[in-house]
């Protein structure tokens, strides 16, 4: 059994249920990644296994223990760290301040784990005393996830941590999420950018719907041509497409860069 497994969650946020008995699960030393189309219920699902919805069906294992019933604080204080889109950082705090803050359930000497953090994440040993509001998105980025390590979790939740950065960024961003892997935690991330994310997958899951779809390795997922045609995969919402009659001279030119920004089916304005 894997070291956190959400079976069967059925749940939403009002009258209807936005998840349909799917299930996810990450291993220690693994990323798990979770990908699908906008509804699909992706941040849902990991918003369940956090215990973040008043009425849920199914059942949360951590460890083989059953933590169903417990609340986001005693989830987090058993070893498990959640990372959101946005409003992930304070920012009237400093870089420092803010990963002081991922430790305030600890009462050790955790000056260790910042080193530790900085790192990982260089440029926030040298912004350090530099308030958090005045650092771009992907600098922001590496302070919720360095804040969410402070926690020394068993268990890293990032929800699409590189919505509305650009494509360098996101690379790097990637990077640094398997320099964390090396370390044995356990890591599910839900992304809108899926080709990239499952490029680095021990394991995938596409939700559509509420359900799951498909679930298999990263790279099986990448090659499944069911999954390619069924246009689960290309969708990057937060990148501007380029129109269609310029995408070959911009992908000749861009490279890799290119072909991200334009990703295989997506639409160009005026295109139906």
């Amino acid at each position: 059994m894997s070291y956190l497994v959400g079976e069967n969650l059925i749940g939403g946020y009002g009258a209807g249920d936005i998840l349909k008995g799917c299930t996810i699960s990450a291993e220690k030393g693994e990323i798990s990644v979770v990908v699908g189309p906008n509804g699909a219920g992706k941040s849902t699902a990991m918003k369940a296994l956090l215990g973040m919805l008043r009425e849920l069906k199914g059942q949360v294992l951590l460890e083989g223990e059953d933590i169903t019933r417990l609340s986001p604080q005693q989830r987090v204080s058993r070893g498990m760290a959640f990372v959101p889109q946005t409003q992930n950082v304070f920012v009237s705090l400093s870089v420092e301040e803010n990963l002081e803050m991922g430790a305030y359930l600890r009462d050790d000497d955790f000056s260790g784990t910042m080193e530790q953090v900085f790192e990982l994440f260089p440029v926030l040993k040298e912004k350090r005393q530099q308030p958090a509001g005045e650092l771009s998105g992907g600098q922001r980025q590496q302070v919720a996830v360095g804040r969410a390590l402070m926690t020394q979790p068993s268990v890293l939740m990032l929800d699409e941590p590189t919505a509305g950065v650009s494509p360098i960024v996101m690379d790097e961003l990637f990077e640094r999420i398997l320099e964390v892997k090396k370390t044995g935690i356990a890591i599910l991330m839900v992304e809108q950018n899926a080709r990239q994310a499952l490029g680095i997958a021990d394991r995938g899951f596409v939700l559509v719907t509420g359900e799951n779809r498909y679930t298999d390795s990263g790279q099986a997922l990448l090659d499944n041509e069911d999954v390619r045609a069924n246009n689960q995969l290309v969708y990057a919402p937060h990148l501007l497409p380029v129109p269609q009659h310029l995408r070959g001279r911009f992908e000749e030119g861009m490279g890799a860069v290119g072909r991200c920004l334009c990703p295989a089916g997506a639409r160009s304005p005026g295109e139906d």
